[in-house]
């Protein structure tokens, strides 16, 4: 019987509204879409296809407080997910149906989605990416021991301070974050 090595993969962390779908803008913040409005943006396929085949695990981490709040039923949460899905080389999902409120580990900036799909899917956390278009996003990733990528969509809201790339599109996160594996 010889020895065993375990591997630990790489992986890009996503965030889903406003990264893989377009968000819903209403006095320039971003909200999640409904099943009829999710449309996914130019260049997504194109990213996610380049990630995949640089061998990156893809793990979408998706706050989805709208469910707590009673303003969005966690069925249109997983229909999102499962068109999304059925569409994306996408390996994994990971969603956090709570408010702040709620005092969880899995809502974003806490890094509780980033370590469950970590465990479960054995990965190096400090050789991972987090991608998101939003500061809970970036402070999720650092916190998890990631390195962060922000896309800046110009939303009307808090900017994050703590990204390794500031990205124009989803296409330009993953063409950086294939330059800096080894």
């Amino acid at each position: 019987m010889g020895i065993r090595f375990a591997v630990s993969r790489r992986a890009v962390f996503l965030d889903r509204d406003g990264v893989l779908n377009a968000a819903v803008l209403r006095e320039g913040r971003p909200y999640p879409p409904s099943l009829a409005e999710v449309r996914i943006p130019e260049g997504v396929h194109e990213a996610l296809d380049l990630l995949k085949i640089a061998g990156l695990i893809l793990v979408v981490i998706s706050n989805q407080p709208d469910v707590a709040r009673g303003a969005q039923r966690r069925e249109t949460v997983e229909a999102i997910n499962a068109w999304l899905g059925s569409r994306l080389p996408l390996d994994r999902f990971e969603v956090c149906y709570h408010d702040d409120a709620d005092c969880c580990d899995c809502r974003k900036p806490k890094p509780g989605l980033i370590h469950r799909s970590a465990k479960a899917l054995d990965i190096a956390l400090e050789e991972s990416f987090v991608v998101g278009d939003r500061w809970r996003d970036i402070d999720a990733g650092k916190a998890g021991g990631c390195r962060s990528v922000w896309i800046d969509s110009g939303y009307a809201e808090k900017k994050p301070t703590n990204h390794d790339y500031r990205a124009t599109s989803l296409l330009d996160a993953a063409t950086w974050i294939i330059k800096q594996l080894k």
